[in-house]
């Protein structure tokens, strides 16, 4: 039965996290699907709301706060907030799959220690410090003052790998997709 399992896949940004999930829900379509984050930030780029994110005002994000609709929330950076809602898990749910996250350290932990047993999380690290910059500004998304928050915060985030119940190093990506699939297939026992 999947209803009830969490796939928790958290890692300091720009380690391969969402790459890593993207590979287990076209890997597993028939048995995962992706909870959407609520956020309060702007949309970057082309993203669409309740597709990349459920994008809120910081007044509604504050409300849903107030009426407990939020399995777990933070302030990630100052003003900016993101969340998991009850609704969404609950959706994924009701058509009997395993809800996969792709979330920040400290949501991730947040809900492997409210959901523990029927929870899988895993914590994906990059092979470094130094690349994981490299990675960060490959992608062209950020300024470089977003982008030293993001490496002085994966620093701290590094020191909490061993509260997962595994980490994949994402080091060589085949290997890590490969590491992924299989404690995903062991997670839900899924034959084949």
């Amino acid at each position: 039965m999947l209803k009830g399992k969490l796939i928790i896949f958290s890692a300091p940004s720009g380690s391969g996290k969402t790459t890593l999930v993207r590979h287990i829900l076209k890997t597993f379509p028939d048995y995962i699907e992706f909870s959407i984050s609520a956020t309060s930030r702007p949309k970057r780029g082309v993203e669409e709301n309740g597709k990349d994110y459920h994008y809120l005002t910081p007044e509604e994000f504050k409300k849903k706060v107030s009426n407990n609709e939020f399995l777990e929330w933070e302030e990630v950076y100052a003003g900016t907030h993101y969340g998991t809602l009850r609704t969404e898990v609950e959706r994924i749910w009701a058509k009997g799959k395993a809800v996969i996250f792709d979330i920040d350290v400290e949501g991730g932990l947040n809900l492997k220690n409210q959901f523990k047993h029927d929870s899988l999380a895993v914590f994906v690290m990059p092979p470094s410090i130094k690349i994981l910059e490299e990675r960060l500004h490959s992608r062209s998304t950020d300024s470089k003052e977003s982008i030293a928050r993001r490496v002085e915060k994966a620093e701290k985030e590094l020191k909490t790998a061993e509260l997962f119940d595994v980490f994949i190093l994402n080091e060589n990506l085949a290997e890590a997709c490969a590491k992924a699939e299989e404690l995903v297939k062991e997670f839900l026992q899924i034959e084949g």
